[in-house]
């Protein structure tokens, strides 16, 4: 009787999931998708302790799950909600390795269980299914938690050790790509020989040692344009982990949920390749935009905000195209501000144009946006807005470079082939921008020097506030 109301209770779980998943497909429904899903986890996490209390010997040791879902719950709450959104990436690609690390730790949980608890070890099959299952956990698990780990500081540019800051590294000569290829492969021959010797100490700690170097040299040579692709596959690698880990603990709930957010993570990855124009294993085994920059001979003069607000008193139709700058200067509320002047003032066509892989993870660009409470039927895709621009009387670029630069129509460099915002083909345009340095790619920006280009320097907020003031005035 108690089997069929757990089984029933895992398959609500494994429907919220799902229900949750399709509900995430757009802004608009996405916080529903997000409550939908926290809710099916809760549903899982009660059938499981249900189904250990009612068809199994009991738990043992309630006081470490009790004090393991405080520790981690206060952890998360204070995380959220100190983090800024300009850190959300890093806070991403941190919980990513945080799901890697859970699903390996119960992979070494089980192993340890046979070789220092005397636990009995499984044959035939099941010992295949479970060391399998566990050696691919591992792999996957260790390799995500500390390829996660090198994300973040790589986004945040580096960190700082006794109050000297220290760069993340670009590192990726070509032979590095082989010592991968044989890390993995040593990882898969350790797995296959733990299933002669299930309690050998040295295959255990050897895949764990190998599996997060692995991780380290995965992420290492992978420029900063290509993060949002980075960040979108270990998400996928972290639900992959806790798939596997499901066959361990014979748990149809964890195999389905780990099955959805792999599944999910690395067709959200193909599409990101496909915004760059670049394969999967381009981004793994090639970096991109690494450390050679284009040395910068040309100058421009920058205008003021008058002279900006004074062209706008014109314009009919304004496009919008935020970038990386926009987070850094967390200038998305002055932006939305600027967005309604132009609206209230001059009755203004205004929409925003997005580029899939503007920012530093996937959505970035709609997250800040959607935090500002920007219209969502204002956010217009690349695909779908590129050929609004022609029409277009101005466009405002605020923080971005590589995702509008024109050099990737040319077939050269490293943008070559990469889709752009057709920025440049609007009658004219206002780059709001720190200076006129190089994107990631290391790429000058011809879209910089036209004459029909304004160039705004400095800080976002100050030059969007500035901007609002000189329209307020008109």
């Amino acid at each position: 009787m108690w089997e069929d109301w757990i089984s029933l209770g895992y398959l609500l779980s494994a429907s919220l999931f799902i229900f949750g998943l399709k509900n995430l497909g757009h802004p608009k429904t996405a916080p529903r998708g997000n409550m939908l899903g926290a809710t099916g986890m809760a549903v899982a996490i009660i059938t499981t302790i249900f189904e250990m209390n009612l068809v199994d010997e009991g738990i043992i040791g309630w006081e470490l799950i009790i004090s393991g879902l405080l520790i981690g719950s206060v952890i998360g709450y204070i995380m959220a909600v100190r983090v800024e959104m300009t850190g959300m990436p890093e806070l991403v690609a941190l919980f990513n390795g945080f799901g890697g690390a859970a699903s390996a730790l119960v992979a070494l949980s089980e192993s340890w269980s046979y070789i220092y608890e005397s636990n009995t070890v499984p044959t035939g099959l099941d010992l295949t299914v479970i060391y399998v299952a566990a050696g691919l956990s591992a792999l996957v698990g260790w390799m995500t938690l500390t390829g996660s780990i090198l994300a973040m500081y790589k986004l945040k540019g580096g960190v700082t050790i006794f109050g000297k800051w220290f760069r993340t590294p670009t590192w990726g000569p070509s032979w590095l790509n082989y010592i991968k290829i044989v890390l993995f492969f040593s990882i898969l021959l350790f797995i296959y020989l733990s299933l002669n010797d299930p309690t050998n100490v040295t295959f255990l700690w050897a895949i764990i040692i190998m599996s997060c170097i692995l991780g380290l040299l995965l992420v290492l040579p992978i420029g900063g344009a290509d993060m949002p692709v980075v960040v979108s596959l270990l998400n996928s690698l972290s639900g992959i982990a806790a798939a596997f880990t499901g066959f361990i603990i014979s748990n149809s709930v964890l195999i389905v949920a780990g099955s959805l957010v792999g599944a999910s993570g690395l067709i959200l990855t193909f599409i990101m390749c496909k915004a760059m124009n670049r394969t999967l294993m381009d981004v793994l085994f090639k970096s991109f935009g690494g450390t050679e920059k284009e040395t910068l001979t040309r100058t421009k003069v920058g205008a003021d905000s008058e002279e900006v607000a004074m062209m706008i008193d014109g314009a009919q139709k304004v496009i919008i195209v935020p970038g990386y700058g926009m987070a850094v200067s967390q200038c998305q509320h002055q932006v939305k501000e600027f967005a309604d002047l132009l609206k209230e003032k001059f009755g203004t066509e205004v929409k925003f144009a997005i580029h899939p892989v503007a920012g530093r993870m996937p959505g970035h660009m709609n997250v800040l946006l959607a935090e500002a409470n920007v219209p969502y039927d204002q956010l217009i895709e690349m695909d779908e807005i590129n050929q609004e621009f022609p029409e277009c009387d101005m466009a405002v670029i605020i923080g971005a470079n590589d995702t509008c630069n024109p050099a990737a129509r040319s077939g050269e460099g490293p943008l070559a082939g990469m889709p752009i915002i057709d920025a440049d083909k609007a009658r004219s345009v206002v780059i709001i921008k720190r200076s006129l340095s190089v994107g990631y790619a290391g790429v000058d920006n011809d879209l910089f020097y036209e004459d029909k280009t304004m160039m705004l320097f400095g800080d976002g907020k100050v030059m969007m506030n500035s901007l609002n003031s000189a329209i307020k005035e008109i």
